[in-house]
Order: C-alpha cells, then sequence, then structure tokens
C-alpha cells in the first residue's frame, strides 16, 4: 500500500523527470497518509496516443492514482491529491507549444486488495 499509478504521453519522455517525481512523491504520500515510505510502490505508464477533447495535436497527459487501503478521510484524500498536482508541476518541463492537462485521484482499494 499505497498503489501509485501514472499515466503519461509519449511526448512528454524528455521533459518528465519521472524518477524525481517518484522520489518526491513518496515522502509527500507517506506523511500525508500516515505510512512508511517503503510501503508506496509507483509504476509509470507510457501512453502513446492520447485525446483530449478537440485540441489540437501537441496536447499531453498526466493522470495519477493513488490507491489506499480504506480509513482516510475525504478531507485528506483531497490534501493529498492537490498537493500531488502542484509536485507533478513542478517536475515536467513541457516543450515548445504543448498543451499539458494534469489530473490525479486519491481513493481507496477495493476490500479485495491483497499483498505478499
Amino acid at each position: 500500500m499505497p498503489q501509485i499509478t501514472v499515466d503519461y504521453s509519449a511526448e512528454l519522455d524528455g521533459a518528465f523527470d519521472r524518477s524525481g517525481f517518484a522520489g518526491a512523491l513518496h515522502p509527500l504520500v507517506a506523511e500525508t497518509v500516515t505510512t512508511k515510505i517503503a510501503a508506496c510502490k509507483t509504476r509509470f505508464r507510457r501512453v502513446e496516443e492520447t485525446v483530449v477533447a478537440d485540441a489540437p495535436d501537441g496536447d499531453a497527459l498526466v493522470h495519477v492514482d493513488i490507491a489506499l487501503l480504506p480509513g482516510r478521510t475525504p478531507e485528506i484524500r483531497a490534501r493529498l491529491t492537490e498537493s500531488v498536482l502542484e509536485l507533478l508541476a513542478a517536475h515536467i518541463r513541457p516543450a515548445g507549444e504543448l498543451t499539458l492537462h494534469l489530473s490525479a485521484e486519491t481513493r481507496d482499494l477495493d476490500p479485495s486488495y491483497r499483498k505478499r
């Protein structure tokens, strides 16, 4: 626990400091939701093709999904989500005319979640 998934547009390969983001994200998550940094697991998934509404070519997106064991208040989850968006913006340097769309969600894991 926490299970973190980051989907990002392929256009951001050279502009998104993924390692730096994860390195800053884990302590932020651990402190906000009272867990250990060692419990944080992040995987990045490069998305080859994205379409944002009717936007022209050049749009890119990043979505961070944080799944936690149940028990955090909606206020704590919202505070974490806002902090993650701020952190994310600090680790992306888009080039040219690229329009960037950032989003994040903090949610509870399903009761069926298990780990080994």
